[in-house]
């Protein structure tokens, strides 16, 4: 009779742990819906960093912000869209031939973004997690349980390639300090 009731309880604890790891999974994406609104996303985070780094201040450098957003939700709403993001903007120049990281942050963000009448999305609001104190709650708070998407690193590779590409580099030119 112990063994069955020792059972019938792993059993039980399987299944709850299988039923935690299931919900603590971050929530799919519309890769298609995806794909309409991160061009959007990235364009208007890369918009908000000009302006705001070192790189910028020396003219020599032609310095720019490259931008990536990495989905943790997506909600559509009938035209609206909420798009919780993970981001990373990376500030690039270049000096004597090589290409330089200026300056750079990873930030979680929720946008919303609404459908213009041209049948494309623009964003109409945007928040983002505070530095230092506040920023765990800011973060528990609009993510819930996905806050675990948020531990993965975001690569860099994507935005050094934009960055090269745009200053006519090869793909292997390394990357240094500004």
């Amino acid at each position: 009779m112990a063994a069955v009731r020792w059972a019938t309880g792993a059993g039980a604890v399987v299944v709850l742990v299988g039923s935690g790891v299931w919900a603590m999974r971050p929530g799919q994406v519309d890769a298609r819906l995806w794909e309409e609104v991160r061009p959007v996303i990235e364009a208007r985070l890369a918009a908000e960093q000009r302006g705001t780094g070192y790189g910028e201040e020396v003219p020599a450098l032609d310095a720019h912000w490259f931008c990536r957003a990495e989905p943790v939700g997506l909600e559509r709403h009938g035209d609206e869209v909420r798009a919780g993001v993970d981001t990373l903007c990376v500030e690039y120049g270049v000096r004597d031939g090589g290409l330089v990281e200026c300056g750079g942050g990873r930030v979680p963000q929720v946008l919303r973004l609404a459908r213009a009448a041209d049948g494309r999305y623009r964003v109409v609001s945007r928040e983002q997690a505070p530095d230092g104190a506040g920023h765990a709650d800011w973060t528990e708070s609009h993510f819930g349980r996905r806050t675990l998407a948020l531990r993965d690193e975001i690569s860099s590779t994507p935005l050094e390639e934009a960055a090269r590409t745009r200053y006519g580099l090869r793909e292997d030119t390394p990357v240094g300090d500004c």
